[in-house]
């Protein structure tokens, strides 16, 4: 499974295959029609506690993936029924921090790729 990540911000591509957006709230300034997003999949967000901890400080990166990857331990289910969906098709996470080294997305697909290597 091809996993890519992309801030909501850009342009939709053929190439994105299922697009799914892995925020707890909608970006701003994005329309859902203009987002072309397949899945909304908030619930496997970081929680709001954790994001507002985190705020997108750098310095707190390390913790915030420890924590997140705590949280996404508990929804495994929910993970495992979206890739059951899916299937083998490519699937691009999306996301609207600024940041496109430091933000949930990229701790998600660390995940996701950890998970589907224990099966």
């Amino acid at each position: 499974m091809d996993i890519c990540i992309k801030r909501i911000y850009e342009p939709p591509s053929e190439v994105d295959g299922k697009r799914i957006l892995v925020d707890r709230l909608w970006p701003r300034g994005v329309s859902k029609s203009s987002a072309k997003v397949d899945l909304w999949l908030r619930d496997i967000a970081p929680s709001s506690e954790l994001r507002k901890w985190f705020g997108h400080e750098v310095s707190k990166w390390n913790e915030f993936r420890k924590r997140y990857r705590n949280e996404l331990a508990e929804k495994k289910d929910i993970i495992e029924k979206m890739l059951a969906e899916i299937g083998d098709r490519k699937i691009t996470l999306l996301y609207a921090a600024k940041d496109e080294k430091h933000n949930n997305a990229q701790v998600l697909r660390e995940f996701i790729i950890d998970l589907l290597k224990d099966r």
